[in-house]
């Protein structure tokens, strides 16, 4: 059935829903295989101090694995909160709102996950 109002429907974060599945599905990917790392650092290396921790996690390869991760949150929680939303929330303008403030969340998110891994500040040791 075509749409002959003129408005434009609007989707996920991609515009077609295969390819938001595709986000998702990637996006739980990638949080599976940084959570798997997480978990093998830590059962490979007892008695994880601060000093330890922060040479791993301040690491060129965990820095950008982390990138990778919160860009993938990013997208995998607007596609499910996306779906949530188109599907209980029945005023428009509600849903509207709601997105608005998801979207603003989640791009909060990013940044501060952002200056976290790659900030001035988290490798410096207080002594």
């Amino acid at each position: 059935m075509k749409n002959n109002s003129g408005v434009k429907s609007a989707t996920g974060l991609t515009g077609s829903g295969s390819r938001d599945w595709v986000v998702q599905r990637f996006g739980a990917l990638v949080l599976a295989l940084y959570s798997l790392v997480l978990l093998g650092y830590f059962l490979t290396h007892s008695g994880v101090g601060f000093v330890e921790w922060s040479a791993f996690i301040t690491s060129l390869p965990m820095r950008l694995f982390s990138l990778v991760a919160i860009i993938a949150l990013a997208g995998h929680a607007w596609v499910g909160i996306w779906t949530v939303l188109t599907d209980y929330v029945k005023s428009s303008g509600l849903r509207l709102l709601l997105q608005a403030l998801m979207v603003a969340a989640i791009l909060v998110y990013v940044f501060w996950g952002i200056m976290i891994f790659w900030g001035n500040g988290f490798g410096v040791i207080a002594v």
